[in-house]
C-alpha cells in the first residue's frame, strides 16, 4: 500500500502544513499570471509566488522522506537551487526584451534609457 501511514504524527503535521502552504503559493502566483493587467505586473507574480511554492513543496518531501526513509535530500536541494537561480534570470530576460520591445514600438509611455535622447529630442 503506501508508505506514508508510516509517518509519524510529529512529522506529518509539518509536511501537512508545508504542503498546503506550498500549493497555495503556488495557486496565488498562477492566479495572478491571469489577473494582473499589463505584461510587467505579470512578471512578477510567477517569479515570486510561484518560486516560493515550490520551495516549500521542495522542503515537504524533503521532511517526508528523510523521516521515511532516511536518505539523502540530494534531489529536492537541486530542484530548490535551479528553480531559485533560473527564475529570476528569466525575469530578468523576459523583462529586457518586452522593455526593448516597447521602447521601439511606443517611446512616449515607455521610460527612455538614461543618458540617450529619445526619437523626439532628436527630431
Amino acid at each position: 500500500m503506501s508508505h506514508l501511514t508510516d509517518l509519524p504524527s510529529w512529522a506529518a503535521i509539518p509536511v501537512c502544513m508545508l504542503l498546503l502552504l506550498g500549493a497555495a503559493m503556488t495557486l496565488i502566483g498562477s492566479i495572478g499570471l491571469i489577473r494582473l493587467p499589463s505584461f510587467y505586473d505579470r512578471l512578477h507574480a510567477p517569479t515570486i509566488a510561484t518560486s516560493g511554492g515550490t520551495v516549500l513543496i521542495c522542503l515537504a518531501s524533503m521532511l517526508c522522506f528523510a523521516v521515511l526513509q532516511s536518505r539523502w535530500i540530494f534531489h529536492e536541494l537541486l530542484i530548490i537551487f535551479f528553480i531559485t537561480v533560473t527564475t529570476p534570470v528569466t525575469l530578468m530576460l523576459l523583462g529586457q526584451a518586452a522593455l526593448y520591445r516597447n521602447r521601439l514600438e511606443k517611446p512616449r509611455d515607455v521610460p527612455q534609457t538614461p543618458g540617450r535622447p529619445s526619437k523626439e529630442d532628436s527630431q
